[in-house]
């Protein structure tokens, strides 16, 4: 006895993925109903959708901001966590390479030939003691936290960036022209600026963080070994552009109003960096 197809009647189609038509599969996407390998298989709140109605729906998705204009994104603060792990691989190749922290540190005297130590200084730590770069990463992670998911993490790094920036101006203005500083102070103390800024727009209590910041500018100036200046520049920086960002109003012109605010104030230093004439 013949089970096959009747004659006269056509074969039944084969369902093949229109991406590999190599490929048969009867799994087909939820919103088009074209079959989907498994490679071109995308799990959707129902059911599978194929590779390009996932796309679609994601670009159709609506953007969800921070309070700040920033993208929301769930899961763990990204860059703070990349500015540690940064910050942990320059401080082991202080230990492991020759003169390395001379090549990165910062110094007055140094600013106009050599720029990139504005920056780079704020990646390196004293090698001799552990408890710098501890308690920095340890205020980077509480800080950023807290900022990063509020700011959007394009706002939280250039907010990071620009207040090291500031630490360095505030020593290249107020410290001897030779003196060399090494950590992320600066940095950390424009995230203590800003957290300032934003509970008070916030309408947050701002009392427990104003001590916390007081006594640890005061350590600054008991310990000769702490730069008092990178904490004073970055505080300052911070607290401006945290002002830039919190209070940029609200619609289409917010991003332009903010990175056109935060360009300003990366200007004023820069320009202070090159044009500032150490005092000897």
């Amino acid at each position: 006895m013949s089970y096959g197809i009747p004659a006269g009647q056509p074969a039944p189609e084969v369902p093949v993925c229109p991406r590999h038509p190599d490929r048969v599969s009867y799994i087909r996407c939820q919103r088009c109903g074209r079959p989907a390998c498994p490679e071109c298989q995308h799990s959707a709140p129902v059911g599978i959708q194929c590779v390009d109605c996932f796309q679609e729906s994601r670009r159709n998705a609506p953007a969800y901001r921070t309070p700040y204009g920033g993208a929301a994104r769930p899961g763990k603060p990204v860059v703070t966590t990349t500015l540690m792990i940064l910050c942990g691989i320059a401080y082991a190749l202080q230990w492991l390479v020759p003169g390395f922290s001379e090549q990165f540190l910062f110094a007055p005297i140094l600013a106009a030939s050599e720029p990139w130590r504005l920056f780079s200084a704020a990646f390196l730590h004293s090698p001799g003691f552990i408890l710098h770069i501890a308690f920095n990463l340890y205020a980077l992670w509480l800080l950023g936290r807290s900022l990063e998911p509020l700011l959007g993490r394009v706002r939280f790094i250039l907010l990071y960036l620009i207040s090291a920036l500031g630490g360095s101006v505030g020593v290249l203005l107020l410290a001897p022209a030779f003196q060399a500083v090494v950590g992320a102070s600066g940095a950390i103390f424009g995230l203590f600026g800003a957290l300032f800024v934003i509970q008070r727009q916030r309408g947050g209590d701002v009392k427990a963080l104003l001590i916390l910041i007081g006594i640890n500018l005061v350590l600054g100036f008991v310990y000769p070994s702490i730069s008092w200046q990178a904490h004073l520049g970055g505080l300052v920086t911070g607290a401006a552009c945290a002002a830039v960002l919190a209070y940029a109003p609200k619609g289409p012109r917010q991003p332009l109003v903010q990175f056109g605010g935060l360009a300003a104030i990366a200007l004023v230093l820069l320009g202070l960096a090159f044009f500032w004439t150490p005092s000897f």
